[in-house]
This record gives C-alpha cells, structure tokens and sequence, in this order.
C-alpha cells in the first residue's frame, strides 16, 4: 500500500530501529516510545487485521511475538512482557496494517496496559447466546 507507512517501513521508504527479521516478519522499536523497548511486530504482507490476514501471515507474526518476547523475558532481564493488539477502527486500531505491540516489563506496578472498562449487566447467558461459534 502506498500510503501505509509499515509498508514504507518494509520496503525500505521509512526508517526503523530493527528488532528482528525473517521472511514474512518485521519488528522494530515503536517510535512512540511509551515504554522501554516497546516493539511492533508486523507481516510483511500488507493486511489490516487481525481480521483480513491470511493464516500464513498471522501465524508468521504469532511465532515471532513468541519468540521475541521469549528473548526479552530469557535473554534481556525483563520478568513479563504485554502483547496487545487492536483489529479495526472502532477497537482504537490507529494504522490499517496489523501490528502486535510487545511491551517488556520489569515490574508489574511499572505501568498500567489495560484500560479500566465500565463493565457489563447482560447475563452470560445472554452473552453466550450472542456469540458462540455455531459447530
């Protein structure tokens, strides 16, 4: 995509600060820098979400947050790390290339990843009725 700025990243257009490169993966330090060592993880091919990614990609991607995050835990002295993704406009998702965000972590008072939510009155039951995967 031409104005996709991951895809600029990818072939070269952009700069990045390169965390790790396969095949079909890019990751590299979020230019945002909410946190020490913040990282995006991304396909190679362009797809929006989680959503719209061919099975290839997604589990490409997957495997490289796992192995990344296994390389901070194991190798860089952090103790935990976040793994948090937004698919679509309406779940905050700010750039239409699917990325995974790997947020290292030293101490779980450090910083607050998950939003706080309001909450929900509809019974499971209900809930369950609405969304189960049919067989």
């Amino acid at each position: 995509m031409d104005n996709c700025i991951f895809c600029k990243i990818i072939n070269g257009d952009a700069p990045c600060y390169k965390i790790y490169e396969d095949d079909y993966v890019l990751a590299f330090l979020d230019i945002s820098k909410d946190c020490y060592g913040h990282t995006l993880v991304i396909p190679k091919k362009h797809c929006e979400s989680v959503l719209d990614c061919d099975e290839t990609s997604l589990y490409s991607v997957i495997s490289a947050v796992k192995k990344i995050a296994n390389h901070y835990v194991n190798s860089c002295g952090f103790k935990g790390v976040n793994i948090i993704n937004a698919s679509g406009e309406e779940a905050q998702q700010t750039i239409s290339h699917l990325h995974f965000h790997i947020l290292p972590r030293t101490d779980k008072n450090e910083y607050n990843a998950f939003p706080t939510l309001c909450g929900t009155i509809a019974p499971f039951e209900q809930q369950l009725e609405h969304l189960k995967l049919p067989n």
